[in-house]
């Protein structure tokens, strides 16, 4: 395999995502394959840090530069941005970090610049602790874009600087133990002996937090289908769903299918019809399926049309995971804060009131709806509810808030999951 450079392939990826608004998780995996196993996590982890401490790295460079770079040089000022993130926030010894930065700009096609870029980061170097400490003393010190920094604080005046501190952590790796082949305890125990330690989670009970993040592969059973990486909020969709054997249950917007498989684990005689609108998103619902032995129906269909694939089918539970902002996971995709638009916001609240609307008339009577979202923002989670049920005689609120602020906020923790609300609907 011919050596790569890896700081030149990380800047390519994130120029993507910021300049051309593309998926962090679509332009990675391409660039992961041309590299070894060994390099494969440090591009990772150059991407993902680069993307988390963006506001940062932007401030250094406006400081440490007289004009920016335009046009075809665009790419050399992430390049740029890359050295500054092995500099601040690797171990990577700085002689190493300057060396393979600098060499990218000839894995670029830009070698003319490769003393410019030398000359930038030195700079760095010797001004590096009055910079931080005048960064410190601005909004960027955040590490959010304004618009979002300004609706958590509307939505959190007390609490937006912890969750906002809480975005820009490493996540923790929540797993889902399989009931059907151990209890949670058992393996535990299996995962103790193969050198690991994990944690429970005290309002889910499938749930394990590792200690330290780790392969699959390395995980006890995983290929038998014993365990399935899924974040501790996530899980707790079961607890409000509470599906049963026997019942017709549809889990709308469902790729990757986390979700689907949990309900067939906890009711392994349902009748799961599991809906996504991207086509190329539910080849994971099906591998997810096969690899733990599970079977339901999966089909491509818009949210907001259910007609067209369920016909007039009547439904004992549906779980709606809406699509949202998914300002509850930014620490596990950190591009999301560079991708989002403020206007989104009110164009996802209207999505996910036509879908509530389309989709309540397929609900049996005296059935669940638990409507679900990775977001922290109220026009998406309580403010979505509180007007659903006010347009909605036939709906009411079980055990998740109250009518005043229907729902339940679960908020990004260190040792907790996601950012992720919860509303359970009855039909009368």
């Amino acid at each position: 395999m011919k050596k790569q450079n890896l700081r030149s392939m990380a800047a390519q990826a994130v120029e993507q995502v910021v300049e051309q608004g593309q998926s962090l998780s679509n332009v990675l995996p391409p660039l992961q394959q041309k590299v070894s196993d060994k390099d494969k996590a440090l591009l990772q982890e150059l991407c993902f840090g680069v993307l988390r401490t963006l506001s940062q790295l932007e401030w250094l460079i406006n400081k440490l530069m007289s004009r920016p770079m335009t046009g075809k040089q665009r790419t050399v000022h992430y390049l740029i941005m890359v050295g500054f993130y092995q500099l601040l926030h690797t171990r990577i010894p700085p002689h190493a970090a300057l060396a393979e930065t600098v060499e990218g700009a000839v894995a670029i096609k830009r070698p003319q610049l490769k003393g410019l870029i030398n000359g930038v980061l030195r700079q760095f170097q010797r001004q590096q602790e009055e910079l931080l400490a005048e960064f410190a003393r601005t909004e960027n010190q955040y590490l959010h874009p304004s618009w979002l920094l300004n609706r958590l604080k509307k939505a959190y005046p007390q609490q937006w600087q912890d969750i906002a501190g809480a975005n820009n952590q490493r996540p923790p790796m929540w797993l889902r133990v399989n009931r059907n082949h151990h209890t949670r305890d058992a393996w535990l125990a299996l995962l103790k002996e193969s050198g690991m330690n994990g944690f429970t989670h005290d309002a889910y009970p499938d749930a394990v937090r590792l200690e330290t993040p780790a392969p699959v592969h390395a995980l006890p059973g995983f290929e038998e289908g014993w365990v399935t990486v899924q974040d501790a909020s996530a899980q707790g969709c079961m607890t409000w769903l509470e599906p049963q054997n026997g019942e017709q249950i549809l889990d709308l917007c469902a790729a990757p299918g986390g979700k689907t498989t949990h309900i067939l684990e906890v009711a392994p005689q349902a009748s799961v019809l599991a809906v996504d609108v991207d086509e190329q998103r539910l080849s994971r619902v099906y591998d997810n399926l096969k690899r733990l032995g599970l079977k339901a129906q999966v089909k491509q269909g818009d949210g907001r049309k259910p007609a067209e694939w369920c016909g007039d089918t009547q439904f004992d539970r549906i779980l709606l995971d809406a699509p949202c902002s998914a300002t509850g996971v930014i620490r596990r995709h950190p591009d999301i804060k560079w991708l989002r638009r403020d206007r989104d916001i009110n164009e996802l609240a209207q999505l996910q009131a036509e879908i509530l609307d389309a989709v309540w008339p397929h609900l049996k009577s005296g059935g669940t709806l638990v409507y679900a979202t990775c977001s922290v923002l109220p026009e998406e989670n309580c403010q979505q509810i509180t007007a659903f049920l006010k347009r909605t005689p036939s709906a009411s609120l079980h055990g998740t808030g109250t009518p005043e602020r229907p729902g339940l906020q679960n908020l990004p923790g260190a040792e907790e999951g996601d950012g992720f609300f919860y509303a359970k609907l009855i039909k009368e």
